[in-house]
């Protein structure tokens, strides 16, 4: 990168890629080579900045302007602009939401400044697609030191020390996990890295092997030598085709470069990587059944013990960790057990990266401190909620975690809080909801998932969750009863109790934590036959107010069963027979005339 007087990066992640980011990079590379500036200024296509409400993004070096909601038309003004003239194009710079006033870097952003970037810490700076520039941010050498310098324990024992834990959902201690995979006694050992993750709205582990995959490469293989495995295997869902590729590459580029392979860095130490994909089964998240699937087997989970370090791939000791666990190893390494361990809280050390999503301002991929609390995710990072509505509630673990209401707001972030408030960390996931949203339907809308997603293995998880789902079908169409509240409760936790694996087992909690949280929406659903937010379509009727009513025949004309019926300049009427409750008419009469009870 020193060969060049400026740099112009393009978020590359999926999101941008979309809106067209690749012919943003196209069209300055064209604008650049007409002004003959090819050869001073690097065009580079990098992974995701985390900003997804403002994409597509580029950023400029060595300036540090932030330009957001860029089109390819926009390219030419700002090589005339920016890159010709010094002058910033300011109708594309951020504004901030409250001073209005326009700013050019990341570091006067709201979004960016509660967050430590560290299994994110090469995402928007590098182009993944280039291990050299991996290798210019320390890449590899805490590999290198592994190897030459570093015992298997003493990695082993610096991962632990660092209070490392589990960042696909589970918690578990990393370092300890690495250690029962060594003690496992085996001629053949495995190092699995799990990027099938399914929750719904998130896309962590995707956006880090989108654009930053050598990291991920560079930590299996720190782990390999860790445990005694000279084979890795990335088991990631065929529906990630960018994070394919860029992977793909990464893997090509590792082994011509000897980081990969046979011999690594003269070492005597061997490891490869091949790469297994899912058809985007949501159990096969759990390792049992990954490891199933990998093997060319139905996705189903077994018991454990015997545990995957025992008894895992081919029925070999494996270790099984996820994409943004491995993302934080070589800086670890690199930096210390100790800098890792001062960030976060007693018994959740580090960061955790959360996709954010649902009815906030601000949508995008975000790494904090463990311990920051949920109003700082929401209203400093997130922007607070869309349209200046009131905050309900945020879902956090997906289908397994629970909704957390505005009393958990100053609830510090980590493993064992989340928990105690009904939920979980999950993922990673983190959707925002606001008034209008019904939680009897969001219960109902995660427990449809999980159903579609059920291997079908155990009875509890395959035949408890579809009636609990039947209960809820049956309250959100107003026919049901308050008995049928205590049956939600009791049937949840028999699935809990009684279920083979982690899905079932967790299937129930959007269930239970919105009926501890918003049980009076439930209650109007059962004894009231109403849906408070107004989402239930067979608890909402429609009716037209005579005096408002003008008779301009407008929801006359749109209703699309005929069930509105009246002259012009004549109060209008709606056959309840005939309405299927569209909402067509409320949104097309201009007079406020049509009700919604």
């Amino acid at each position: 990168m020193a060969d060049y007087n400026m740099h112009i990066l393009v978020c590359g992640g999926t999101g941008c890629k979309a809106s067209q980011s690749e012919l943003i990079k196209s069209n300055f590379k064209t604008r650049l080579n007409e002004f003959g500036l090819s050869d001073e200024i690097q065009v580079i296509m990098t992974g995701c900045f985390g900003f997804c409400e403002k994409g597509p993004i580029v950023k400029i070096l060595p300036d540090n302007t932030f330009y957001t909601q860029v089109t390819p038309e926009d390219v030419f003004e700002i090589v005339e602009e920016h890159v010709i003239k010094g002058r910033k194009v300011e109708r594309l710079l951020y504004k901030d939401p409250e001073s209005k006033e326009h700013i050019v870097d990341t570091k006067g952003m709201d979004f960016y400044k509660k967050q430590i970037r560290i299994a994110l810490r090469n995402c928007g700076f590098i182009n993944p697609e280039n291990i050299e520039e991996y290798i210019g941010r320390d890449g590899y050498a805490a590999l290198g030191t592994c190897l030459s310098e570093i015992t298997p324990d003493e990695v082993i024992r610096m991962i632990k020390d660092s209070g490392l834990r589990g960042r696909g959902g589970g918690g578990f201690p990393t370092g300890l996990k690495w250690e029962l995979t060594r003690k496992s006694v085996s001629d053949q050992k495995y190092v699995v890295c799990n990027a099938d993750e399914g929750d719904p709205g998130a896309f962590m582990d995707r956006s880090i092997l989108e654009g930053d995959p050598h990291s991920v490469l560079e930590a299996m293989a720190i782990c390999g030598y860790c445990i005694g495995a000279d084979k890795g295997l990335v088991y990631i869902r065929a529906e990630y085709p960018l994070a394919i590729e860029r992977l793909k590459i990464a893997i090509n580029q590792a082994r011509e470069y000897g980081l990969l392979g046979n011999d690594i860095l003269g070492t005597g130490f061997s490891f490869d990587v091949e790469i297994r994909y899912g058809a985007g089964a949501f159990v096969c998240g759990e390792e049992t059944a990954l490891i199933h699937s990998m093997e060319g087997k139905r996705g189903e989970p077994t018991v454990k013990p015997p545990f995957p370090a025992e008894k895992g791939y081919n029925g070999k000791p494996t270790n099984v960790n996820n994409v943004e666990t491995f993302a934080n190893i070589p800086v670890i390494i690199n930096k210390g057990a100790e800098w890792f361990a001062s960030i976060g809280t007693a018994n959740s050390k580090g960061t955790k990266v959360f996709a954010l999503a649902g009815k906030i301002n601000n949508v995008g991929l975000i790494e904090v401190p463990m311990g920051i609390t949920l109003r700082e995710i929401i209203y400093d990072i997130g922007g607070g909620i869309k349209d200046g509505r009131e905050f309900k509630a945020v879902q956090t673990g997906g289908p397994s975690g629970g909704c957390l209401t505005k009393s958990f707001l100053d609830t510090p972030i980590d493993y064992d809080n989340l928990v105690a408030a009904g939920s979980m960390m999950g993922s990673g996931g983190m959707i925002v909801l606001d008034d209008s949203d019904c939680m009897v339907a969001i219960a109902k809308f995660y427990l449809e998932f999980t159903l579609d997603e059920s291997c079908g293995k155990c009875t509890p998880c395959r035949i408890g969750n579809k009636r609990l789902y039947e209960i809820l079908e049956k309250i959100t169409e107003g026919n049901g009863k308050v008995e049928d509240l205590n049956r939600l409760r009791m049937l949840s936790s028999v699935i809990k109790d009684t279920s083979l694996c982690g899905l079932g087992q967790t299937s129930p909690n959007p269930v239970l934590s919105t009926l501890d949280h918003f049980y009076d929406e439930y209650l109007s659903h059962v004894t009231s036959h109403k849906c408070i937010a107004g989402q239930c379509k067979a608890l909402m009727h429609y009716s037209i107010d005579v005096d408002k009513c003008t008779g301009c025949t407008l929801c006359f004309r749109n209703c699309p069963v005929g069930a509105i019926s009246g002259e012009k300049r004549a109060s209008h009427y709606i056959d309840q027979s005939l309405c299927i409750k569209c909402g067509v008419c409320f949104a097309k009469c201009k007079f406020d005339a049509v009700l919604i009870a």
